[in-house]
């Protein structure tokens, strides 16, 4: 019998975009202009400057090389989307854009390298997700979306798909949360995996390998990097659960946690008084034991102007407070002179964040982050739970959830509920169950229009934007251009 790792890259590796259904090509597609305007916007912020300077631009003659820069611009401001399972883009998509031009890919053929790696990461992801490691400290997610494509870039046979993934899943990076947290190596979540990628399909193109039950062998991948491992989940439903379809799309930076509480800031802003900020009596962000866990672990490192970046983007009391301030969250409210306005440290003092159970049911009982992982473990979840927020955290399970056939309905709730109370009485409230651009009906039915704002908003054309819409019918060099033309040679001025 064909080990788990041998069935989803022999699939993998002989995928052809007409056997996708046309929703999910139309979000890849979506999904990689939304990563060029992540990309766009690490470049033009300073660090983005740092990071070049050390590693070269974007576009460059090794495309190994630029696949790095490529993840790593893409990541550390969370404008990057997520799935069920992982911050897929930051390799799925980074990759196949360094290949595009050196393979000669046409348009279908990169949306192809980017769904199969999309399906590749996502499953590998999603089998680890009840685990110590999620979202972007999942750094494992990169080391299959690299392999994963590359390789569908250069139609490398499906035993080397195999032989490069044992070998990237033999050695996988676990980020020190201190690090992360507390200064700029965040930049190297997405980078070193995928280096780490690249490195293993040279290894294999040369004739090496691994064992091929690396992922769900006792002594193997997960044995050590999930609480409650899932391997089953790594070729459930092949060519029918699409993992692609689960795709949430990021409007603003910040970390996913703090997204509803943020659309919520950003609709009370217009509704508030003149004078609101001299009788603020209260702010109150009621959320989802995600928010919270998140919140409270990166509290610890933002507590004023001198932050690191990759704490504020999870700081649910900055991102809520300059939203309510400003009307808005951007990449500028993330450098200075932002960061150190005392208005915005002083309000955010005064955010109080509140775990409600009804959130965290709503949140279990949707698809991402991990609702749909519950589902596929029952029982076996509740030592998991307890890790997270308690043991009572299984008290708000549905006993009786079954997993997903297919993800053609999937969503992402991480709700949220913002109350801003002024001396006198007065109260203004806000709530948000799927943050904007999450996944969802009003995501599937516009997410193309969302990609195109978000991309212009960091600097993309027009015309280049909706030659993007048009990717499928483009020629290799066609789509060389276009990438060309997407990526800035060079940083933007400091």
């Amino acid at each position: 019998m064909p080990s788990l790792l041998r069935t989803l890259t022999s699939w993998a590796a002989g995928l052809d975009l007409a056997d996708v259904p046309d929703r999910v090509v139309e979000l890849a597609g979506s999904q990689i202009l939304s990563q060029l305007a992540a990309i766009r916007a690490g470049l033009a912020h300073p660090l983005g400057g740092r990071l070049v300077r050390a590693y070269g631009p974007p576009r460059q003659a090794d495309p190994r090389q630029a696949a790095c820069v490529l993840a790593a611009l893409g990541s550390w401001l969370n404008l990057d989307d997520t799935a069920y399972a992982g911050h897929l883009g930051n390799s799925t998509v980074a990759v196949p854009l360094a290949y595009a031009g050196p393979r000669e890919l046409d348009g279908r053929r990169l949306l192809a390298a980017v769904i199969a790696a999309n399906e590749c990461a996502a499953r590998i992801t999603a089998a680890a997700t009840l685990g110590p490691l999620r979202g972007q400290s999942a750094l494992h997610t990169h080391l299959a979306g690299g392999v994963a494509g590359r390789l569908r870039c250069e139609d490398a046979p499906p035993d080397r798909w195999t032989d490069a993934l044992s070998l990237a899943f033999s050695s996988p990076p676990w980020p020190v949360m201190h690090a992360f947290l507390g200064g700029d190596a965040k930049l190297f979540n997405a980078f070193t995996p995928v280096r780490m990628a690249m490195d293993s399909c040279d290894a294999a193109a040369a004739g090496l390998g691994g064992p091929e039950d690396v992922l769900e062998h006792p002594d193997g991948f997960l044995s050590r990097f999930a609480t409650v491992p899932l391997p089953e989940v790594l070729t459930r439903g092949l060519g029918e659960r699409w993992h692609t379809e689960t795709l949430s799309f990021k409007v603003r930076p910040g970390g996913p946690g703090v997204d509803a509480a943020v659309d919520c800031a950003v609709r009370l802003h217009p509704q508030l008084p003149g004078d609101w900020l001299e009788r603020l009596d209260r702010i109150d962000v009621d959320a989802s034991v995600y928010t919270v866990h998140v919140g409270e672990r990166s509290g610890r490192y933002a507590e004023g102007p001198g932050a690191a970046l990759s704490s504020l983007l999870l700081a649910v009391p900055y991102c809520v407070a300059t939203a309510l301030l400003t009307g808005d969250l951007t990449v500028a409210d993330f450098q200075e002179p932002a960061v150190r306005d005392p208005r915005r440290w002083e309000l955010a003092a005064r955010v109080r964040l509140r775990h409600d159970a009804r959130l965290t049911r709503a949140l279990f009982d949707s698809t991402a982050p991990f609702g749909e992982a519950l589902r596929e473990a029952g029982p076996r979840a509740v030592d998991w739970l307890g890790q997270l927020g308690g043991a009572r955290l299984a008290e708000l399970l549905d006993p009786a959830g079954t997993p997903a056939v297919d993800f053609a309905d999937a969503v992402k709730r991480t709700p949220a509920h913002v109350t801003v109370g002024l001396t006198g009485g007065a109260v203004h409230r806000a709530e948000q169950d799927v943050p904007v651009g999450g996944n969802g009906p009003d995501t599937r039915a516009r997410h193309g229009e969302l990609m195109r704002h978000k991309y212009l908003t960091h600097g993309g054309s027009p015309a280049t934007a909706d030659a993007w819409a048009d990717l499928a019918k483009l020629s290799a060099p066609e789509v060389a251009r276009l990438v060309a033309a997407s990526l800035p040679r060079v940083p933007a001025p400091r």
